[in-house]
């Protein structure tokens, strides 16, 4: 007896003998993801600098936001993209983009965002009361897309990347 042959197109070959090792490896181990989502925590949140309106420029407030976005795999990860809105306040006030995130296995790295928050009637009273030391919330909601070579760039999220409260010594009176 025979068995019949089946043709796969040559492009097809590497991803599907990739999926195929992909799905004897999840076997082997039970109960094990085969690639472990990155996680995000901020290490820092600061309000560097407030401007005042001119020349038809708005009045801006200036925030560094620091990351700690680490790969739990035990192979070095890259994302392609990290990107979200900075809320403050419940209200949307500025873009995050981090490009070409690198990430060692089973380790972590630091990624640095400077905002400029266009300050608006609702986002005016929020920068208002960091500045003078009070407490506000914030969160980075977001989407990351990773880099798996062949595998291609898959796209997680949206979702809560980060969240807290923003609290510092006043700068203001």
């Amino acid at each position: 007896m025979t068995l019949p042959s089946v043709s796969v197109p040559r492009r097809w070959t590497l991803p599907v003998l990739a999926a195929l090792l992909a799905a004897g490896l999840a076997a082997c181990t039970p109960n094990q993801p085969i690639i472990a989502v990155p996680t995000f925590a901020v290490q820092s949140v600061r309000l560097t600098g407030l401007t005042l309106p001119s020349a038809g420029r708005p009045a801006t407030a200036y925030l560094t936001l620091m990351l700690r976005v680490s790969n739990p795999n035990p192979l070095p990860l890259r994302l392609a993209n990290i990107a979200g809105n900075f809320v403050l306040d419940g209200s949307p006030v500025a873009a995050v983009n981090l490009p070409d995130v690198a990430l060692p296995a089973r380790g972590d790295t630091l990624q640095q965002a400077d905002l400029a928050l266009p300050l608006t009637l609702d986002s005016l009273g929020s920068a208002l009361r960091v500045a003078r030391g009070q407490q506000v919330s914030y969160r980075v909601d977001g989407t990351f897309t990773a880099d798996l070579g062949l595998l291609g760039r898959p796209s997680f999220g949206p979702y809560t990347l980060v969240q807290g409260v923003l609290q510092q010594p006043a700068i203001l009176p």
